[in-house]
């Protein structure tokens, strides 16, 4: 099976095509400055040249439009049909409290993502608008959404709930929720690979470190704690 993972930023389109047999990379890229007429699509696919072009990128839908024309280039694709793609995945900032895992996407899935743009205005709006344009593109292929705040569900109410009156939470949902989830869920299996122990059986404090940062505490890979809070800006001092 082979699986198109995206991106979708405020102005960019970040992409990976795996195939998941042996989670080998078939290629990757990133297209930016969507929405002007000097956007910058960079191709990579696996062992061969990569590319580099300047195009007309006027929105999301015609970005990955550029990224699926790629993958079936004659001269630089990696698949001869749209077909071949099995599914996508996407990264999705948001998902409030209602997502402890990923999920298929659903009309239902897509009205919550929506519902939490309250939270995170400058990233699910644009999380929807990649979801909504392979909607269009890759019609009947399966797409799940991968939550940045999912790993971190699991942090019991002690940590999640801020020292302020508590119908600020019951009303409109204030509370740590804590962001790089799937960062810290991966560095912290890694880790326990890495010294040959199982995960249940350890504590770590995993770390995300890049111009947004982010620290949280793994107890038997269990989120139990983490620096970033109602918004990404709470915690460590940062470039962003």
């Amino acid at each position: 099976m082979k699986v198109l993972v995206l991106n979708s930023g405020s102005s960019s389109v970040k992409f990976q095509f795996m195939r998941m047999e042996d989670e080998g990379l078939l290629a990757k890229g990133i297209v930016e400055k969507i929405g002007s007429s000097d956007a910058i699509v960079t191709y990579q696919p696996e062992g061969r040249t990569r590319i580099r072009e300047i195009r007309e990128v006027p929105n999301h839908s015609v970005a990955i439009e550029m990224v699926l024309n790629l993958l079936l280039s004659p001269q630089h694709g990696v698949i001869s049909e749209k077909s071949e793609i099995g599914g996508i995945g996407h990264r999705v900032v948001h998902g409030g409290e209602d997502f402890s895992e990923s999920v298929l996407i659903t009309d239902k899935v897509k009205t919550t993502i929506r519902k939490c743009i309250q939270f995170a205005p400058l990233h699910n709006p644009h999380n929807l608008k990649g979801i909504e344009a392979c909607e269009s593109l890759l019609p009947g292929a399966p797409q799940v959404g991968v939550f940045d705040t999912a790993f971190h569900q699991t942090i019991p109410a002690k940590a999640y709930v801020y020292g302020l009156p508590y119908a600020l939470y019951r009303k409109l949902s204030i509370r740590r929720y804590g962001f790089h989830g799937t960062s810290h869920n991966f560095v912290a299996h890694k880790a326990a690979e890495i010294l040959g122990r199982p995960v249940e059986k350890l504590h770590l404090v995993t770390c995300h470190l890049g111009n947004g940062a982010s620290l949280t505490a793994v107890a038997k890979g269990r989120s139990v704690d983490t620096t970033m809070g109602f918004t990404p800006l709470e915690g460590l001092v940062m470039g962003t």
